[in-house]
Parts: structure tokens; C-alpha cells; sequence
């Protein structure tokens, strides 16, 4: 699957994918069992702010033309990083770790991004380093910087 990253592109989302890209945050967020039924309760939870998208924010991976994941980049926080389920582990969710930092180093900031438990390891891979630990609404998080 390494291959899928080398034919991604990376563009900015356009307002009318709005729809479209909570659909893939809402697959991506209900795969992970722990986090299912807290989100099934809460689904004002999987909302991706159409301010983001107009601001620039967004950066979204399509590979032939179809959207297969998508990060908010909100200042120097990533905000968001969504990857299709039956694509994660190919290399698009580092792909897009890659471009929010390159976003937040433009404007000089670092790259900070507050992850899940099963994530800490995926953001260690990408090159953060864990600052602490945040209360999330779903629980305890790490609270990261690149």
C-alpha cells in the first residue's frame, strides 16, 4: 500500500465537499471501537467548521481524483487529520502530517496537535514528541509538537 501515497495529490478543499469530507471524518472516526459509541451519542462530535474550508485550512488527499483523507491546519494546531479506513497504514496520513507542518512552519509556528491514545504512536512515527497530557471530550489525550 506504500504505493497509494506516491499517487496522492494534495490540493485545498472547495466549499461544496463540505458534505463530503465529514462523511470520510465520520467513517474514520466511527472505526475506532473505543471512541463508537461515545461518538454514536455525541454526533454534533464529527463536524468539520465550513470556516476552515474557506479560510484555506484544509488540505485534502485524492488519489485519481477521488478525496481519501483530509487535515485542518487552524494556526499551528492540526485540528483534524482523517484517512479512509481501508486506507490507513498506506502513508497518506503521514503524507498529510507532512504538508500541515509545512503550512505551520510557513507562518513560523510549530506543529502541535493534541492525539488520541491509539494515536500517540502514529504522531511519534511523524516526528512529535509528546508535551503533556489534555482532557479531551472523549477523554484523556496527549498534547504533541513538531
Amino acid at each position: 500500500m506504500s504505493n497509494r501515497a506516491d499517487s496522492l495529490t494534495l490540493r485545498l478543499a472547495r466549499p461544496e465537499e463540505l458534505e463530503e469530507l465529514e462523511e470520510l471524518q465520520r467513517r474514520a472516526s466511527l472505526e475506532l471501537s473505543e471512541y463508537r459509541d461515545q461518538l454514536l451519542a455525541n454526533p454534533d462530535a464529527i463536524h468539520l467548521p465550513p470556516a476552515q474550508i474557506a479560510n484555506g485550512q484544509v488540505i485534502v488527499a485524492e488519489i485519481e481524483g477521488e478525496i481519501v483523507g483530509f487535515a485542518a491546519v487552524v494556526g499551528g494546531e492540526l485540528d483534524g487529520l482523517f484517512v479512509e479506513p481501508d486506507l490507513w497504514g498506506g502513508g497518506i496520513g503521514r503524507v498529510l502530517v507532512d504538508a500541515a507542518t509545512h503550512e505551520a512552519r510557513k507562518r513560523g509556528l510549530a506543529l502541535k496537535v493534541i492525539a488520541n491514545p491509539r494515536a500517540r504512536r502514529f504522531y511519534e512515527n511523524c516526528g512529535f514528541s509528546v508535551e503533556g497530557e489534555e482532557q479531551t471530550r472523549f477523554g484523556p489525550g496527549f498534547r504533541m509538537t513538531k
